[in-house]
């Protein structure tokens, strides 16, 4: 018995340990946000997303493909090679892949045994609002849900514009920074949209049937005073801040996502969008371009060059107060969900025959 309740003791240990390392590289089995769609034409593009090295390229359709940026010969990155279409070449030695991750040809050869086999891992993909998104399954290769987003992003009553940052940070403190409602009424103070409302204030969270709600008790329209974390088929965060009257009034809405690139970089992907048609639209849209554009990439500016002045192991040495009441649970959601991801994938693989 002493014997069974050790090795259940260094299991458990080991999944936690195995937890920690996910969370912190980036969440499986959801939509992650790569690239803008502009980015990618029909050059193979390599990028890393979650640690994992990709190749991504438009086939004659113009439909994004993406597969391991590693050629199952000798390991060249396909990304160097020749977009053929629905098929990727290697500069090497001419090794060609298809979107499936399948090998077409090794025109080296008249006969190889690679051919017809599938040798890289591939990515489902989706476009949504100027950006692509690519599904990460774990190691049991679940089939991916549909993408599942603020209505805001997908209802046409609402219009907006898609703007990505790298930072260098984990992805864990962006979201943090999302997630600090009172950091507007101090680094952002003098912006176009928090400069007013109080700088003491209580706050208030709740469930809601994706995540949780987090708001400044008495307060709604002023400044940064509510903010949405959201765990659908993708991690997303939603909020809404006002314009000073100057700048034509009324609340536009932000919906974000943050990538992990590897441990230590991240991207993040804000869309800034307004309900609005006809001629609002066309005024907003207007004053966005000439005028507002700026204004908001200076309060992203901010953040960035606070959260990467951070140390790495900042989140070890913090003193945490009722402020950080919303970024505490969102931590505590996404370490579960962490935790459970490997204890499911440990579960599934323990059903697996073992090899012959």
């Amino acid at each position: 018995m002493a014997h069974r309740s050790s090795g259940t003791h260094m299991h458990q240990e080991t999944n936690s340990t195995t937890a920690a390392s996910r969370v912190q590289r980036g969440l499986l089995n959801l939509w992650h946000p790569v690239l803008p769609s502009y980015m990618v034409t029909d050059t193979p593009t390599g990028i890393t997303r979650l640690s994992e090295d990709i190749v991504l390229w438009r086939d004659a359709s113009g439909q994004v493909r993406a597969v391991e940026d590693r050629c199952p010969h000798r390991g060249a990155r396909l990304s160097l090679g020749w977009n053929l279409g629905d098929k990727v070449a290697c500069w090497y030695h001419g090794v060609e892949v298809d979107g499936s991750g399948v090998v077409a040809d090794v025109p080296a050869l008249a006969s190889s045994t690679l051919v017809g086999k599938k040798c890289l891992k591939s990515y489902p993909v989706t476009e949504l609002g100027g950006a692509i998104f690519l599904w990460f399954s774990d190691c049991t290769e679940r089939a991916p849900e549909p993408l599942s987003v603020p209505k805001e992003m997908t209802d046409e009553a609402f219009s907006g514009f898609l703007c990505m940052q790298n930072w260098k940070c984990n992805y864990r403190y962006a979201i943090d920074n999302v997630m600090d409602l009172m950091h507007g009424s101090y680094l952002h103070s003098k912006s176009h949209s928090m400069a007013e409302g109080n700088k003491q204030a209580e706050m208030a969270v709740r469930p809601t049937d994706t995540g949780l709600l987090f708001e400044k008790a008495g307060q709604r329209g002023v400044n940064f005073d509510w903010v949405e974390f959201g765990k659908t088929t993708a991690v997303w965060m939603r909020l809404s801040v006002p314009y000073q009257k100057k700048y034509g009034g009324g609340e536009f809405f932000i919906v974000g996502f943050v990538t992990p690139v590897d441990e230590a970089n991240c991207q993040v992907y804000f869309w800034r969008i307004r309900e609005a048609s006809g001629f609002a639209l066309s005024v907003w849209k207007f004053l966005y371009r000439n005028r507002l554009e700026g204004l908001h990439w200076d309060v992203l500016e901010q953040d960035r060059l606070v959260i990467e002045s951070l140390a790495a192991n900042a989140r070890a040495k913090e003193n945490l107060y009722s402020h950080d009441l919303g970024l505490v649970r969102v931590r505590r959601l996404m370490e579960n969900a962490a935790r459970e991801q490997v204890e499911s994938e440990h579960a599934a693989l323990a059903t697996q025959p073992a090899p012959a």
